[in-house]
């Protein structure tokens, strides 16, 4: 089993920046993609960005430029680094693990964090 523990929501005003942090622990193979993912009120979860193991990054392309997603693997945390937020960013934000092997695939989630942009 894999534990995600986030942290670095709040509120922030429109402009500002956030950095939200995802601890992982537990059975973490060699090879795995860690991530963010958010849902608004009424909206479906969606993907904000995801990292490797390797280093690869994913970004949705809305958010490219605004956020950052990086790991350290050696504490075995995803950081995601928000910039120039947005109202629209408003959202739950949940932290993603994915383990990886040649048999499948394993997902975990977090159990998220709220981010509000609001003056």
């Amino acid at each position: 089993q894999v534990q995600l523990v986030e942290s670095g929501g709040g509120l922030v005003q429109p402009g500002g920046s956030l950095r939200l942090s995802c601890a992982a622990s537990g059975r973490i193979f060699s090879t795995n993609v860690m991530g963010w993912y958010r849902q608004a009120p009424g909206k479906q979860r969606e993907l904000v960005a995801t990292i490797g193991s390797g280093g690869s990054t994913n970004y949705a392309d809305s958010l490219k430029g605004r956020f950052t997603i990086s790991r350290d693997n050696a504490k075995n945390t995803v950081y995601l680094q928000m910039n120039s937020l947005k109202p629209e960013d408003t959202a739950v934000y949940y932290c993603y693990l994915k383990n990886v092997a040649v048999w499948g695939t394993y997902d975990y989630w977090g159990q998220g964090t709220q981010v509000t942009v609001s003056s």
